[in-house]
């Protein structure tokens, strides 16, 4: 499916996404953690450049919208308040949803890679949970044009 160099990328993308999640716990738990604070942290632990540039725009996207993300997330999550949620649960659904709204990464690889963040840190029913939210939120435009490709592979 992917090509060697591909797969090479995703799985350093991985290792971003990781880390901007662990930065918005840290501020889902510390609101006022200064975000020079965020991102010397995550310089010093993602030392290749453009792994850590991807993660703080990652971080930094989401705090940007976060009442929008949180608005759609909480409106897809029945009889689940944001709040009630636990706070990984409540950080990998953002940062998806970010990727999924704001980014051109393909739906398929932000549920993947969001479900692997939940199985992580998560509990036994996360990744299942972060799984149906995120599936509700790909944007139609998003999931046809996916769908369109899909048939011409």
């Amino acid at each position: 499916m992917f090509a060697e160099g591909q797969t090479f990328i995703m799985a350093r993308r991985s290792k971003a996404r990781e880390m901007a999640l662990q930065m918005l716990y840290q501020k889902d738990l510390n609101s006022d953690i200064e975000p020079d604070i965020v991102r010397k942290m995550i310089i010093d632990q993602l030392t290749d450049e453009d792994l850590s540039r991807f993660a703080w725009s990652l971080f930094a996207g989401v705090t940007e919208i976060q009442a929008d993300l949180d608005d759609r997330i909480q409106s897809i999550s029945q009889n689940w308040k944001l709040a009630r949620m636990a706070p990984t649960d409540r950080n990998v659904l953002r940062l998806g949803a970010f990727e999924l709204l704001q980014t051109d990464t393909p739906a398929k690889v932000v549920i993947d890679e969001a479900v692997e963040l939940a199985k992580l840190f998560g509990n036994k029913n996360s990744s299942q949970f972060v799984n149906g939210i995120l599936d509700k939120l790909i944007p139609e435009e998003k999931r046809e044009a996916e769908q369109t490709q899909s048939g011409e592979d």
